[in-house]
């Protein structure tokens, strides 16, 4: 894959800062940070496959949260680190598109599997006499089917959009990775029509999880106030607050990025907010979703009392 139409072959990433005296200690803070997503998101993913009680809709889905969220962190935080330790953290044009595409099917998988996931606890919830039947390993399936073609889509339509423009002469990258609005900045024929198309598929990529995940929670709510139990209504409540601290992390971040102007919304602030998406949210998921569920806690304890005993 060659950069058709410039004379780009290889692009060299700003990293997050240049000050010299703050790269080492953010080299480790971000090295840890990246270490307790691998290790969070590993044990979580283990933990699901090794208990057979886990094996539900809701845990299937869990499972693939987790497997995303490692592998699109793996996809962007590696050659981060690499800016801070590097002269010039250099990117052949093939890796960078290649780095784009990954990111972007990662990404927009994460936000269908998140409405996917707010679809499970809307039936739990709200229709728990036909739960087994609606929620069946077939229909969960399809929808993950859904999900991760919607990320193919997407990655590949972002991918094509920013493979047709012409880089000249200039390719430093204001990021620490290879993005869609810097790398529309760095291009030196005319973005409009590239502009429009990342607003659009951004559009349909948030558009469509969040109009779901509304609509959903907005049938939870009413069903939820219309449960007598203060303990029904307190343990309904606790189940969907943590998928929801998660949805607004991870929307809010990402809406914030791409749906604003440039000219409201700086590179320079812009690399800041990618950070909540790209590195927070992948080391948080698994902490919020294990350390406030219960099934989780005892699947742990299981698994660790037969490696103790083995």
């Amino acid at each position: 894959m060659a950069a058709r139409n410039s004379s780009v072959t290889e692009f060299i990433l700003a990293g997050l800062t240049d000050q010299p005296g703050l790269r080492i200690p953010l080299f480790f803070l971000f090295l840890g940070f990246y270490l307790i997503t691998v290790l969070g998101n590993l044990s979580l993913i283990i933990l699901i496959a090794l208990n057979s009680h886990l094996h539900t809709p809701m845990y299937f889905f869990l499972f693939n949260l987790s497997l995303i969220d490692l592998s699109y962190s793996t996809t962007i935080t590696p050659k981060m680190l690499m800016s801070f330790i590097s002269k010039k953290n250099i990117i052949l044009y093939t890796g960078c598109m290649t780095q784009l595409f990954f990111f972007c099917f990662f990404v927009i998988s994460e936000s269908f599997v998140l409405s996917a996931m707010a679809y499970d606890r809307y039936v739990a919830i709200c229709n728990p006499l036909v739960y087994t039947l609606t929620m069946s390993p077939q229909v969960c399936s399809l929808l993950l089917l859904g999900v991760y073609g919607m990320g193919f889509t997407g990655a590949m339509a972002h991918t094509g959009n920013i493979m047709s423009l012409i880089f000249c002469s200039d390719n430093l990258i204001n990021h620490f990775m290879c993005d869609i609005l810097p790398l529309l900045e760095l291009s030196c024929n005319s973005t409009d029509a590239n502009d429009l198309v990342v607003f659009v598929v951004v559009a349909i990529d948030i558009g469509i999880p969040i109009i779901t995940i509304f609509i959903s929670y907005a049938l939870i709510l009413s069903s939820i106030l219309r449960i007598h139990s203060t303990e029904g209504r307190s343990k309904a409540f606790s189940t969907c607050s943590t998928h929801m601290s998660v949805v607004l992390l991870f929307f809010g971040s990402g809406a914030f990025m791409y749906l604003k102007s440039p000219t409201i919304l700086p590179l320079d602030q812009g690399k800041v907010s990618s950070l909540f998406y790209t590195i927070l949210v992948p080391m948080l998921n698994p902490l919020i979703y294990s350390l406030r569920n219960k099934d989780v806690k005892v699947a742990f304890r299981k698994t660790l009392g037969r490696k103790i005993f083995c």
